[in-house]
């Protein structure tokens, strides 16, 4: 766990670990949105701060960074907790190091149904239903 931000609003490192399902050799970096932005820029030639970043190095290692400015805001637009957010776009990255993509249709239902599947495991909504 790394922490680039103040903890303030930010879910508790077990809540963050629980969410990791089970990922060894992962790093989850908590960011603002200058590096959040940065990052991006760097690596995806985006110039705004996103949610989530991974960066794979290895057969499902790497870093995860989550940027809490965005997920906080994300998260009251679309009614939902924080902690809610979080654990979804902690499961989005661990997925992405782990191979998973959604750059095209079929990528993104089976990204989404896996997503589905392990939050129910973790006793979480689908986030992807509207209520």
């Amino acid at each position: 766990m790394q922490y680039a931000v103040p903890r303030r609003g930010v879910p508790s490192a077990v809540s963050l670990r629980k969410w990791a399902v089970r990922a060894a050799d992962v790093t989850l970096r908590i960011v603002g949105e200058a590096e959040g932005r940065q990052l991006n820029r760097t690596y995806r030639r985006r110039d705004y701060a996103t949610n989530v970043l991974s960066f794979p190095y290895g057969e499902g290692q790497g870093d995860v960074v989550l940027c809490h400015p965005v997920i906080a805001r994300e998260a009251r637009a679309q009614g939902k907790s924080v902690a809610a957010h979080y654990a979804h776009l902690v499961v989005h990255g661990i997925l992405h190091l782990r191979g998973y993509r959604h750059e095209r249709k079929a990528e993104a239902q089976r990204m989404a149904r896996e997503e589905i599947r392990l939050l129910r495991r973790l006793g979480l909504r689908n986030p992807y239903a509207v209520e």
